[in-house]
C-alpha cells in the first residue's frame, strides 16, 4: 500500500480504478474552485492510496468475513429476541 495523502486533479476521480497491477482508492472526495489568471477553475481534491492488487484483495476478503460475522450474530440476536417474546 502506498498512500499519497491528499491530491488535486482536473478531474472527478472515480471511487476505484483498476490497471494492470494496482487498485487505486479515492475517497474524501471535494470539488473546489480557484482563480488562475483571472479564470475559475474547478478541481477535486481527495485522498489516494494504490494497493497491489493481491493485497487489495485480502483486505477485501478480510472485511467481507467480518460482514459476514456481525450477519451472523445479529440474525442469532433476532432469534432468541423472538424467541423470547413467543412469536
Amino acid at each position: 500500500m502506498k498512500d499519497y495523502g491528499i491530491v488535486e486533479s482536473a478531474v472527478k476521480p472515480e471511487p476505484i480504478k483498476i490497471d494492470e497491477y494496482s487498485v487505486w482508492v479515492s475517497t474524501e472526495i471535494v470539488p473546489f474552485e480557484r482563480e488562475i489568471e483571472g479564470e475559475i477553475f474547478t478541481g477535486y481534491s481527495y485522498r489516494l492510496v494504490q494497493y497491489g492488487k493481491d493485497e487489495y484483495l485480502k483486505i477485501q476478503i478480510a472485511e467481507n468475513a467480518a460482514l459476514a460475522e456481525q450477519i451472523t450474530d445479529t440474525q442469532l440476536a433476532l432469534c432468541e429476541m423472538f424467541e423470547n417474546m413467543g412469536v
